[in-house]
Parts: C-alpha cells; structure tokens; sequence
C-alpha cells in the first residue's frame, strides 16, 4: 500500500513541485483513503482520487492600492475554488505576508474534508492575499479591501462560492468586503459570513471554531468515559480560536494555563480564568498589543520568548492534560509531540490548520493518545458559518442557544462519523483516518453519481 501512495504522491509531486504544504495535506488524505479505494473499484475507476487532488480553479489576481501616503501598493489575490460536489464553495480568506499558491491549494484541500464532515452541504475553497492588515489603517484597510473585491466580485456568490474569515480578517475586513460587493452587484445576499449582527450575521459564529474544537475534545473524553472537569490545558495561540478555546474550557470546568504569539507564550499555573482573558482579548483585539504584557500584569505569570528556528518550542514542554494547538500549520513538530506525551498530555485537538507535522501526528498515534486532526475538531468555524447561510436564506436570525446546541450537535456528529469510519475501515480512535475516509467518502460518492466533469 505504500508503494501505490508513493507513486501517486510522485504524479502530484511532478505536477505542483514548489507546492510543500499542500503535498503534505494530500499525503495525509491519501495515506487514509488508499486502502478504502480498494474495496470501492467504481471510485477507484472513475478516477475520483486523481480528480479530487485538482482545484476545480485557482484564480490569481493583481491587488493595486493606495496607502496614507499617497504611495501605490500591489499585492496578490487568490481564490482556489476547489470542490462544490456537495454544495457551494465554502472557506476563508486568509491576509498575511506568507499566503501563497500553495498554502491556500492546501487549506482549500482540508476544506473539502471538513466541509463534508459538517453535515452542511457545501464544497471546499480558500482564498486570501499576501497583504498584512498589521500596522495599517482602517481607510488603508478598506481601500485594500475594495479593490480585492473589484476582483473577487467576479467569482462568487450566495450559491456559487461563500467566503469567510481566516488569519488577518475578521469582523472589520468581512465588512468593508461585504459593502463593497453589494455595490458592485447591487445585490443583498449571503455572500461572505462572518458577518456583523446587525446585517445579516450569526450569533455564536466568532465563538464557533474555539468552542467547538472543546465541544470535540469533550466526546473524545467521553469515548474514554472521562470529561473535561479538571483538567489543565496547553492552548497556543491568543487570537479569536485561543481566546474562544479559553472561555469555553473555563465554562465546562477545566483551565488553560497558556497563550502565546508570534514572540512567545505565557505560562499561567493559577489558570487564564474569566477576568484575566477579559484582559488578554482586549490586549490583541483592541490594543493589538504582545502577549507578554500579560506576564507583567498579573502575578505568578512567567513569560518565555521563543525563537521560531529552535527545534522544539517550549510551550509544548508544560505538563497538562489537554493541548490546543491553535496558532499557524506545523506548530507542533515531533519532538514537541513527544514533549506533550511525556509531560502527561492525553487529549489534543487542533484549533488551527495542520498545525502537527506528520511526524508528530505519528507520535500521537503510536502513543495511543486522543487525536482530533484539524479538519474535525477545528471543524466549528465552518459549521457556523453554514448556519449562518442558512439563516441567510430563511430571512431569519436564530437566538444564541439555538446556535449553540447546533454547535455541539455537529460536533458530535463529526465525532461519531470519524469513529465510525476508524472503527470500520482502519483502527479504532485512529480519528485521523476516520476524519479523512468519512469525509472523502461523501464526496467521492457525491462526484461519482454527477459523473465526470
């Protein structure tokens, strides 16, 4: 069986070989799925592997715009349309400096997984520039924003493709993107999610992605006939999925003792409790400050900077229960793998996308550990999103508990299907197969009955 996933991996290596990071995401889909083909010969047949490794479209696009002073700027654009067998495309639109081809074929990738695994119909996509939102202006912003969408505009729309946030576009960017489509098209519609509440957004959809990645770590504890009372947390990360992560733990019982950023983390023994996140989210939301102001306003905080070139980072070396991996990809590399195990870890769940590289996602399952790859347990943004969609189309606005039981439904679905398909074709909590074949399965079936095209 190796040997067929070498030599498939070789065509798509030939085919996109300055792609890394989405070669690792198809390795990972493959590794899984491979074995299934064989005891589906018509999949296997009509080619559906080969098919699904293709966007549907990537479309690339100039940025031009003009700064405070008066300076033009140019940037890329892109939208990677990559799958609609089961419904629109759906996926985010991420800006920041590193965004390129690859990184977006690979979160576009995922996205059709996780998508499938929703229970939502819709399709995978990932978009986004290398324009970096940090140190700019609102009107900046904007003007970056407007003249993405003179482009985008183009390609998308309520039953054709529905972006939504990522890294680096939140509530403020989703609205200047929103504004400006409805002009260009003179149209209302559910375009974008991610929107604010008083124009068509969702209730619970900043929350979704941190409370639903605890939402699954709750049914992996529950497998094992646990719960989360207790327990200490390693989470990474201090944007919108950490903070999210954070109060939802908080309220089921357990504590987050970290927070990190791009310079380092914070390490808290007494625990991130209710007062002190109020704190750490007006720090990066509002203040837009490090998080090493945190270790100087509360006691008994350390602070330790890390160098992004070292071999291990030492937030994964800090004893706990449960780790939360919710910053960027390939945050967690082996060694940090087997730092967490060591140091007592026994449940993790990736708030971000593949943020374990495959060697680490090996140690944890050569450990036996509970594992929920990103396109389940991170699986919560998109769910909301789809419900917010689906508000959309209702001309309805559903009340925070409605969300909310919605929420944790489909992560108990997606628990259970990934499982279920571990349990049947592969191992038993082997989640990362079972999140793979349960989602691969409905999309491949999906492409086989609408035949090739």
């Amino acid at each position: 069986m190796s040997k067929q996933v070498d030599d498939f991996m070789a065509k798509v290596a030939e085919r996109d070989p300055n792609q890394p990071e989405f070669l690792q995401a198809v390795r990972e889909v493959v590794e899984s799925v491979m074995p299934v083909l064989d005891k589906e010969p018509a999949l296997k047949k009509a080619k559906i592997l080969e098919r699904i490794v293709e966007p549907d479209r990537a479309i690339q696009f100039r940025v031009a715009w003009v700064d405070d002073r008066g300076e033009v700027q140019v940037n890329r654009g892109f939208r990677v349309q990559f799958n609609s067998a089961i419904g629109p495309y759906k996926g985010g639109l991420r800006l920041h400096p590193s965004v390129n081809l690859s990184i977006l074929k690979f979160l576009g990738f995922e996205q059709i997984f996780k998508n499938a695994l929703t229970t939502r119909p819709i399709g995978g996509a990932k978009g986004g520039s290398d324009f970096d939102p940090k140190g700019k202006s609102d009107n900046e912003v904007m003007r970056f924003c407007q003249n993405f969408m003179n482009e985008l505009y183009r390609y998308i729309g309520a039953w054709t493709d529905v972006p939504a946030g990522d890294i680096g576009v939140g509530g403020r960017e989703i609205g200047y993107l929103f504004g400006h489509f409805k002009k260009l098209q003179n149209s209302f519609e559910g375009v974008l999610t991610g929107k604010g509440l008083n124009w068509g957004g969702s209730l619970i959809r900043p929350e979704a992605t941190g409370y639903g990645a605890v939402y699954f770590t709750q049914e992996m504890a529950k497998a094992r006939g646990e719960s989360l009372q207790g327990k200490t947390a390693l989470v990474s990360g201090s944007g919108n999925v950490a903070q999210y992560t954070v109060e939802k733990l908080n309220q089921l019982g357990a504590k987050a003792v970290t927070l990190s950023d791009s310079s380092g983390f914070i390490h808290d023994p007494a625990g991130v409790d209710r007062e002190k996140l109020a704190y750490a989210m007006n720090l990066k939301n509002v203040e837009r400050g490090r998080i090493e102001a945190y270790a100087k306003k509360f006691k008994g905080v350390t602070y330790t900077a890390v160098d992004p070139k070292a071999d291990s980072n030492p937030l994964w070396n800090v004893k706990a229960d449960l780790a939360f991996p919710s910053a960027t990809q390939n945050e967690v590399n082996g060694k940090d793998a087997k730092n967490l195990v060591k140091n007592g870890v026994r449940y993790v769940a990736e708030g971000a996308n593949m943020p374990t590289t495959p060697e680490g996602v090996r140690v944890f399952l050569e450990a036996k550990i509970s594992y929920g790859p990103g396109k389940a347990a991170n699986a919560g943004g998109v769910a909301t999103s789809a419900l917010e969609m689906t508000q959309n189309a209702q001309f309805a606005s559903w009340t925070r508990e409605e969300v909310d039981a919605n929420l944790q439904r489909i992560m108990q679905n997606i628990h259970g299907a990934a499982a279920d398909a571990a349990k049947r074709y592969s191992q038993p909590h082997n989640l990362v197969d079972g999140a793979n074949i349960a989602g691969f399965l409905k999309v491949a079936r999906s492409m086989f009955d609408q035949g090739v095209v």
